[in-house]
């Protein structure tokens, strides 16, 4: 939980009583400590806190001093961030959004999310200049048959093309692709944020405009797609509490399937999708969880688990390059970054370039292949 000002101040989204608490009851009980010691910190922050979702002192509060306490201790080290974040030096690979849909573009696509993903690329450096092409000329491709307008960009920097069927938005990023000649390098993924399309007293899914699925029939829906498709990863194909539905296209299809709404980045909710074979990869989000080491602990069960992790942005995203540095020293092996466009979305991949510069013939690059 984030704690908010609730005021009429910047729409009530004010952060006032998160900094206070920051100043008067978090700082008093830090000033002192080991500031190379995170658990030991993060463990009284979340203590003073006393609550199961930090609603106290706010996530949002806990967490910035969590990252500031990170970077306090890289500095003190002389150690560049990521160095300081598990030493992993794994470059990740990028999951591109280059269409947006559902909550994050307000269009008639109900899946929020159509993304490009690199995989048989030499480094990071190829893979943005493999994705940065390809959504030019997705650009020039949505504009020239649906006009200028379609060429508005949702919450992280996807088009928002007048259509409703997600074939429609694949045979869109398909068509870029083959047009810069990338058919062997890059596949598309889906973020489908099922829980916001789910019909509760329907028990179904409202996958397409007024189109209703019940649960096996949205199974056997996402496998043609895969079957049309280079798909290599679903995100959240289901409602975060389907976790029937969740068990079985992990068990009938070998791509990547994502928790995100699903996991939360909670210790104990990975830990029943392992046990109950619910999914196969974690979206790893620090403000999802609150702290670098709950963010940790939830990354080392993955990597116990042989689950893959996913270092994410969030829709709401700032210049802070923090989960650049995380997903390399982490070792994660993929990162979710928006569209390679606007700034809070650039700066993650300008410092990920950077970073590979400075590792040279250290830097290693993403995880197994799809």
């Amino acid at each position: 939980m984030e704690v908010r000002d609730g005021t009429k101040d910047y729409s009530g989204l004010g952060v006032l009583n998160a900094i206070a608490h920051i100043d008067k009851i978090i700082a008093p009980k830090l000033i002192g400590l080991d500031v190379n010691d995170q658990e030991k910190i993060d463990n009284v922050m979340i203590t003073i806190d006393g609550t199961e979702n930090k609603s106290r002192l706010g996530a949002n509060a806990i967490l910035a001093v969590s990252l500031a306490v990170a970077r306090c201790s890289a500095e003190i080290k002389g150690k560049e961030l990521y160095q300081n974040l598990g030493g992993k030096m794994l470059m990740p690979i990028p999951l591109s959004n280059m269409i947006n849909g559902g909550k994050h573009a307000g269009s008639q696509l109900n899946m929020q999310e159509f993304m490009v993903i690199p995989s048989k690329v030499k480094n990071f450096g190829d893979a943005t200049k493999a994705l940065s092409e390809t959504y030019h000329e997705l650009k020039s491709i949505i504009q020239a048959k649906y006009g200028r307008s379609a060429v508005n960009v949702g919450d992280e920097g996807g088009f928002v093309p007048p259509v409703s069927r997600p074939a429609e938005a694949l045979e869109l990023m398909s068509k870029a692709i083959e047009e810069r000649g990338y058919q062997k390098q890059l596949f598309l993924g889906i973020d489908a944020a099922a829980s916001e399309f789910y019909n509760w007293k329907l028990t179904q899914y409202n996958v397409e405009s007024k189109r209703y699925l019940e649960r096996g029939q949205l199974v056997d829906y996402y496998k043609e797609l895969i079957g049309a498709f280079p798909i290599v990863s679903i995100e959240d194909p289901f409602d975060q509490d389907d976790f029937e539905s969740f068990k079985q296209i992990t068990a009938e299809t070998k791509i990547q399937i994502v928790g995100d709404d699903l996991l939360v980045t909670n210790p104990k909710r990975i830990r029943n999708a392992v046990e109950n074979k619910l999914c196969n990869a974690t979206l790893i989000k620090p403000n999802q969880i609150g702290t670098l080491t709950e963010t940790f602990s939830a990354i080392t069960i993955d990597v116990k688990n042989k689950f893959n992790s996913i270092i994410s942005h969030r829709s709401g995203e700032t210049e802070d390059t923090f989960i650049a540095d995380l997903a390399v020293g982490s070792g994660a092996g993929q990162i979710k970054l928006g569209a390679p466009a606007r700034g809070e979305r650039t700066a993650k991949y300008n410092r990920l370039l950077r970073i590979e510069e400075a590792l040279g013939k250290k830097a290693k690059y993403g995880i197994e292949r799809f």
